[in-house]
This record gives structure tokens, sequence and C-alpha cells, in this order.
């Protein structure tokens, strides 16, 4: 590679080299043990589960905008954590592809293990009982009324009187069991109403029929 001397005698082209080097030496040189990197990823990993397992399974039901603005600020304040004094690419690709990993050997156990399972995800709580309202379940969950009738209406297009039972999974799902008495009486209802709807549309064919015949 040819270089040119600058006017203060140093080399251009040998310092284009250097810098390109120095960059290429900060990207891929991790500051810290490999072993360090993984050990903090994997234990930021399990303090975060443990904290939204504390949380309870309302957090993962609905997320409002105090829990958003919790979310973006863990994110900061775990990053240190992880990285600790290390900011190269390489440390970061260590990082991902262990949250990566040790995530997809979480899964892999649970789903092999019932008992770690419950242990680490809890059991369904139920939250509506025989159309009402299970107020000590919604007070330990920390749900809100309005939240409930939301997903009753998502789910079934009726109230909470119409739920034979309702429960939050732990993933934070909402199950919803409909009275089998309530969708009867909503299928009598559509029956009736498509037959008072063919009685009209016979009527105005006989009422048709009669005025061309006056024609």
């Amino acid at each position: 590679m040819s270089s040119v001397t600058g006017a203060d005698g140093t080399t251009v082209g040998a310092s284009a080299e250097r810098e390109a080097a120095r960059m290429w030496h900060d990207m891929m040189t991790i500051e810290i043990p490999v072993v360090e990197k993984i050990l903090r990823t994997v234990l930021v990993y399990a303090v975060i589960i443990v904290l939204f397992r504390l949380s309870g399974k309302r957090g993962l039901a609905s997320m409002n905008t105090f829990d958003f603005v919790v979310v973006f600020l863990l994110s900061n304040v775990v990053q240190n954590a992880i990285i600790g004094s290390d900011y190269s690419l390489l440390g970061g690709v260590v990082g991902a592809a262990t949250l990566v990993a040790v995530n997809a050997l979480m899964n892999r156990w649970l789903a092999a293990d019932t008992r770690a399972a419950k242990l680490l995800e809890g059991d369904p709580t139920t939250v509506i009982e025989d159309g009402r309202v299970v107020r000590r379940a919604m007070r330990r969950l920390g749900l809100r009324s309005g939240e409930l009738q939301q997903a009753v209406r998502l789910q079934t297009g009726g109230s909470i009187d119409t739920v034979e039972r309702g429960s939050l999974e732990p993933d934070g799902r909402f199950v919803i069991v409909p009275d089998p008495q309530a969708a009867q009486s909503t299928r009598a209802d559509i029956d009736r109403l498509e037959k008072r709807l063919a009685a009209i549309e016979e009527l105005l064919r006989a009422n048709g029929r009669e005025q061309s015949d006056k024609g």
C-alpha cells in the first residue's frame, strides 16, 4: 500500500492501517473472560425470571403504560450487569448466543418436567366462578374488573354473568368457559330472529305479488 507523508511528517497510509487494525481489535477482542460473560448473562436471565414470577401472571396478561415503562427501563438497568466493561462486537455475540441457548434449554426442561413447570410457572387461577368474579383472586393478581370484562367480551361477546368459569393461565392467557344455558339461549334467540326475518320476507313477497296482480 502506498503511503503519503503529511505536513507533520506522519505517514497517512500507515496511520490508516493502524486505525483499521485498532478498530478490528476493539470489535473482536472481549475485554472480560468468556466464562464471566456467560455467567453474567445466565445470572441476569435467572434474576429476571424470578422477578417476573414474583410479579404474578397479571403482568403477562395485559400490559398497561406503567408496565411498558418498567420493561423499557429494566433493559437499561440490567445492561451493564450483562456486558460489564466489555463493549466488543464478539462479546455481544457471545451474550446473545448464551441467552438463546439458555432459553431453549429452559423450554425443553419445562416441557419434559411437569413439576419444574408447575414450580416456575405456577397453576391457573380461577377469576370467574358461575358468573361471579372471584374478588380474592382478582386482588391477589392485581387485575382490574375492566381487564376481565374486556377478556370476556373478546372471547364470548357476552358479559361476566354468562361465564361458567374463567381462569388466568400461567402464561397470561385468559381461558373463558361460557355458561351452557346462556349459550343455548343465545342460539335460540338467533333461531327466533331467523324465523321472524323469513316471515317478513314472505310477507314482502306476498305484497309484491298482490301489487303486480292489481297492476
